[in-house]
């Protein structure tokens, strides 16, 4: 019995807008048998990989498709982080948004390819998935592939890490994902919600508008670069990056599914965006609103059609993390499910190593749902 030999294999530069097109949606043909997968939202898509993405003032990029006899069999994107590169001491090419189909050979070109564009600017070290800031999809799916992941965040196939680990590359890092359940009840901690109110000057601020949800918008991202700044990889967001982000994500937040809390100066100390679980919609519009997706995400945005919420960011300046910031902001939420009927959060990934958020949740005993990794190699 006689093996046909395979086509050969070419990896090509993203260099125009039908390439980038062709880098974007090539997930939708290798996942459109697998209902876990959630693709990402295509013009948020085009924003990020594009030339006026706010992140290129102090990084570089190179995107790469493998094709085969003419067909799309893989992809990858290369970055320097020129920042975070600076702020932790290292000479380090990312890789992201990484896919391919269940073929060594093409794995490997492709991460061969990251290798050498990232030797070329004298990088000694490749860790990925990452992308660009903590704002993109980053780390590896290892654990939970039986579960629907939420739509921010990496779904990959086994075989991802199993080829990543003959390559040579280690674990890095690794965030845990968890699911909290409600029943309706309110945790007897929840009591103490006023004292801390009344010892340290705080309490939640309920933003009414859409001005007001951008203001608060705006400082969150500023709480979130002071909570972050010692966490794996961060790098600083920029004034353009935050304008960017309150743009594109505060108009569509659910007032209801927030929580800011600020001090007696009204300044925000601390934050958490919720948001509703609507994996399965954007999977059925293939991660396109427009011009007729919407029917399938719109239904699903509603709180009170939809008993599944999804936590997108938290952040707690650090003066503030032992002072029951967090627990006004689990006691607001808490209602607000319990009025609305939400009876599962689905936790955003948290570095398995920061204790204090990993212990943050204790009062709700959550349960693991999914795991992700990011791996390093020397090069």
């Amino acid at each position: 019995m006689t093996t046909e030999p395979k086509l050969p294999l070419e990896i090509l530069s993203v260099s125009d807008k039908r390439t980038l097109r062709q880098f974007i949606r090539f997930p939708l043909d290798l996942y459109k048998d697998c209902d876990k997968w959630v693709p990402a939202f295509e013009d948020d898509e085009l924003k990020t990989l594009g030339p006026d993405n706010p992140s290129l003032s102090f990084s570089e990029r190179e995107l790469f498709l493998a094709r085969r006899g003419g067909r799309i069999v893989g992809r990858i994107a290369a970055i320097l982080n020129r920042k975070a590169n600076e702020k932790w001491k290292e000479n380090t090419v990312r890789f992201g948004w990484f896919d391919v189909v269940e073929d060594f050979e093409v794995a490997q070109a492709l991460v061969d390819r990251v290798v050498a564009w990232g030797r070329q600017r004298g990088c000694t070290r490749i860790k990925g998935p990452l992308g660009f800031t903590d704002m993109d999809r980053e780390g590896l799916l290892v654990e939970g592939f039986e579960n629907e992941s939420p739509f921010t965040v990496i779904y990959n196939y086994p075989y991802y890490a199993t080829f990543l680990e003959r390559m040579g590359f280690l674990k890095d890092a690794d965030w845990t994902q968890r699911c909290i359940d409600f029943d309706g009840s309110t945790p007897p901690m929840m009591q103490y919600a006023s004292l801390v109110e009344k010892r340290y000057g705080l309490k939640i601020y309920e933003a009414r508008t859409l001005k007001q949800m951008a203001r608060r918008g705006r400082e969150m991202f500023h709480v979130l670069n002071d909570a972050f700044a010692p966490l794996y990889e961060y790098s600083k967001l920029t004034e353009e990056q935050i304008d960017g982000y309150v743009k594109q994500y505060v108009p569509v937040l659910n007032k209801d599914l927030v929580a800011f809390v600020v001090n007696e100066k009204d300044e925000l100390v601390a934050f958490t965006v919720t948001m509703p679980h609507i994996s399965s919609g954007v999977r059925k519009a293939k991660g396109r609103i427009f011009p007729f997706g919407w029917m399938h995400i719109l239904p699903q945005l509603s709180a009170k059609r939809n008993h599944v919420a999804e936590g997108l960011l938290i952040g707690v300046l650090p003066e503030y993390q032992a002072k029951g910031a967090p627990l006004l902001m689990f006691k607001h939420l808490n209602e607000n499910y319990n009025r609305l009927g939400i009876r599962r959060l689905l936790l955003n990934p948290q570095l398995e190593d920061n204790h204090k958020v990993q212990t943050l949740f204790g009062i709700y005993d959550p349960k693991p749902y999914q795991r992700r990794r990011s791996y390093v190699k020397e090069i």
